[in-house]
């Protein structure tokens, strides 16, 4: 999660983030604020303005409400114009409404993210946003949309990854308010040790045949970051063109970095991974480690990151009293603290697993700063187990939630379809469909003329869903 704040667009809510509007659907986004309580529990009655979007290009009397949240990235007109549910709205005039989720972006309960401030970023407070927010459209619904929508109208959820648990959370908690919810890439499932991560990488670079060598270069780069002279870990950072940072900061960024294409979506002409990373090590006059150089430097170059923005996103000790808004890899950090873990370790040697990242990627690399950035208050390790107890297990038995996940999705395994099976009893009426060949939320993205025929498939299972529930 370290880098996640860089690679914005490939963590989290990465619904379509390579990938072009359908120019079929017009740009429209009015930007409005809804008012809502710091703390709906009584902890704090202070209000504040979260934003929203409203697309009504396609709305009917008697049509649907389809709502979205960008979860842990800042609103942009891009969840009402350019995903795959405003293409459903044009089909059943629907109104779309995308919310911004609180401490992301400009929709800040406090204005800061401080440990203190922090502990309103609770699921209960974000599932009672949005419940509030719908309460209000069914109430209200010209204060809340400006136009005229029946207060009858059928709601239904869609989210993917983060964005995913919210959808499902949201049917399960609020039936009455929510008629279904599509949960694509849904990270439902807490693990402390999510090394699964580290694993669906490597089931992709497997698939493109390089995961071999790719393992040969982190046990190279490992045999000098674990092993070997102060003199030689400066020499390995000057070959890969990254900044003089402790061995395991230098881990942590080379692993993130030389993930940055995992999550983009694979069409049936472009594949990102094989062509920014399985193609330098197809060429055979580049030892594992060479290639693997060239994969980072890469990356670094096609960004236009500098030594300053390398440098700010490796070292785990930058910007840990930096309260400002709008940082959303620092909110994103407080949830994993504070809710559901699922850090990006290395499998423990034990497994007999091979490695795509460093064996200096474990707790150690995370842990420590959930208290360094949030203060003594945040325990550590986070209760997974409580989590999902708690979370996880609310969706036993609840209808009308559909489920899908690639099955080169680096997040798989923390999803009901996970690689090893399904979590969740597959219920008629919550199907669970795992999208052959595809990554992260591709089913949620905008079509494209190239696209699967898998993830097509997965659209079409889903909108026939959506017109159950909102008849």
């Amino acid at each position: 999660m370290r880098v996640a704040t860089f690679l914005a667009c490939f963590v989290g809510a990465a619904v379509g983030c390579l990938h072009g509007r359908d120019a079929t659907i017009p740009a429209s986004g009015t930007q409005y604020w809804f008012p809502q309580p710091v703390d709906h529990f009584g902890g704090n009655n202070a209000t504040w303005q979260q934003q929203y979007f409203v697309n009504a290009t396609f709305y009917k009397p008697g049509g649907p409400i389809y709502i979205q949240t960008p979860g842990e990235q800042p609103l942009v007109t891009r969840y009402v114009d350019g995903t795959h549910p405003t293409e459903l709205a044009q089909k059943t005039n629907a109104l779309v409404v995308a919310i911004e989720h609180r401490f992301f972006g400009q929709s800040n309960p406090i204005p800061d993210l401080s440990g203190s401030s922090l502990q309103y970023l609770t699921i209960e407070n974000t599932l009672e946003d949005f419940a509030s927010f719908v309460r209000s459209a069914k109430s209200h619904p010209s204060d809340v949309f400006r136009t005229a929508v029946s207060k009858n109208a059928k709601v239904v959820f869609f989210g993917g990854s983060y964005s995913g648990n919210v959808a499902a959370w949201m049917r399960a908690k609020y039936p009455r308010l929510i008629q279904g919810a599509w949960a694509s890439s849904a990270m439902l499932y807490g693990r402390l040790d999510y090394y699964q991560f580290d694993q669906g990488f490597g089931r992709h670079l497997q698939a493109l045949g390089c995961a071999e060598k790719f393992s040969q270069a982190i046990e190279a780069v490992d045999d000098v970051l674990v092993s070997g002279s102060a003199a030689d870990v400066v020499a390995l950072q000057a070959k890969f063109g990254v900044p003089q940072l402790t061995p395991q900061d230098t881990a942590g960024l080379l692993s993130g970095l030389s993930t940055f294409y995992s999550m983009t979506h694979v069409s049936t002409v472009k594949d990102f991974v094989n062509d920014n990373v399985c193609s330098f090590f197809s060429n055979s006059s580049l030892t594992p480690i060479d290639a693997y150089s060239r994969v980072i430097k890469a990356v670094v170059s096609s960004t236009g990151m500098t030594e300053q923005s390398l440098r700010q996103m490796g070292d785990t000790s930058y910007g840990l009293d930096n309260y400002a808004i709008d940082q959303p890899g620092r909110s994103w950090y407080y949830m994993g603290c504070t809710w559901f873990g699922n850090w990006q370790t290395a499998p423990p040697s034990s497994s007999g697993l091979s490695r795509y990242r460093s064996q200096l990627v474990d707790l150690s690399y995370f842990e420590p700063n959930c208290q360094r950035k949030f203060g003594s208050n945040v325990a550590i390790p986070v209760d997974v187990s409580a989590y999902n107890a708690k979370w996880f297990n609310s969706l036993r038995g609840v209808s009308n939630i559909y489920y899908t996940s690639g099955s080169l999705d680096i997040w798989r395994d923390a999803t009901v379809a996970t690689s090893t099976g399904n979590l969740l009893p597959n219920w008629p009426s919550s199907p669970v469909f795992t999208i052959d060949g595809a990554t992260h939320v591709q089913d949620l993205g905008a079509k494209q003329l190239n696209d699967l025929a898998s993830v097509t498939k997965a659209r079409n299972i889903g909108d026939a869903l959506v017109a159950k529930w909102i008849k």
